[in-house]
């Protein structure tokens, strides 16, 4: 596979999976909104949630990270690379964050959601703190 290609595949999973990101949050805060005495509105937003999770987020990940490594490997950086370490720790939180909002749809569809709306407002704002992150430390390469 080119070096182009195994970019452009990196960054398209990437822009993908960030949407979904940016998205299931803002979900879960329509969702807490939503009392446990109206069914209709819980199952549309758990099918909502699943189907982001499953069919988009999740998929988008696993390529844009098998991509992610593919490049690491085809340009082969070394030690010498510490930007590539930094993006890859906070690239490591993203799939801890990933992690997290699975597991948050899991407790909305057991019905054991604990978190308040403001939580998932704030919560709603790590991606694109990482984001920010990624890219300064991809543009700029300060080490």
């Amino acid at each position: 596979m080119s070096y182009e290609l195994l970019k452009t595949l990196h960054l398209v999973a990437m822009v993908s999976w960030f949407a979904g990101l940016f998205y299931l949050p803002r979900l879960f805060v329509y969702h807490t909104q939503v009392g446990l005495d109206e069914p209709k509105a819980n199952a549309r937003y758990q099918k909502q949630e699943r189907l982001l999770l499953n069919a988009i987020m999740t998929p988008a990940a696993v390529v844009t990270l098998a991509c992610g490594f593919g490049l690491w490997y085809v340009v082969g950086y070394g030690r010498e690379a510490g930007w590539l370490h930094a993006k890859t720790t906070l690239v490591f939180f993203l799939v801890v964050y990933h992690v997290y909002c699975w597991q948050f749809a899991q407790d909305f569809a057991r019905g054991q959601n604990q978190k308040s709306e403001r939580y998932f407002r704030v919560f709603n704002e790590v991606p694109t703190l990482i984001l920010l992150g990624v890219v300064v430390l991809v543009v700029y390469r300060p080490f």
